[in-house]
């Protein structure tokens, strides 16, 4: 699991080892920490994969400007769904789009490859904290 922070819009991602979440409140650190929905984004390798595919050419996980990259497969993606790991849970608001800074950092036609596949954002719904190496569990949304 990849875990990075930006602590302003524009400042490259920081790759740290640990997070720290506040129920309601984001990650401590991170650009989004006080936003009222949009505390936490998620993309998995599979995501990267294809919009790398897409873009022809290797994306780098750091430059996608999402904060946590999960070893595997597509992540569910339906509003509702719940992350988990020991000690914190995260749902899922929406799809996330693609970044804007991304054709600059990472190449022309970026965004476009990214688009479909560019992780979710989630809200903190239970505070905690999260290292590199913990398990991410979910569960669908209950209808």
């Amino acid at each position: 699991m990849g875990l990075q922070i930006s602590p302003a819009t524009r400042l490259p991602m920081r790759p740290v080892v640990a997070i720290e979440l506040l129920d309601g409140g984001g990650i401590v650190g991170d650009r989004y920490a006080t936003s009222r929905h949009r505390h936490v984004s998620l993309q998995s390798t599979a995501m990267i994969s294809a919009a790398s595919e897409r873009l022809g050419s290797t994306i780098d996980p750091l430059l996608t400007r999402r904060n946590i990259t999960v070893e595997g497969d597509l992540l569910p993606c339906a509003p509702g769904t719940r992350f988990e790991t020991n000690t914190c849970v995260l749902e899922v608001v929406r799809r996330a789009a693609p970044c804007r800074l991304l054709d600059d950092t990472i190449g022309d036609g970026a965004a476009a490859a990214m688009r479909g596949t560019g992780g979710v954002i989630c809200r903190v719904i239970t505070s905690g904290y999260i290292t590199q190496g913990d398990l991410l569990g979910y569960t669908p949304r209950a209808d």
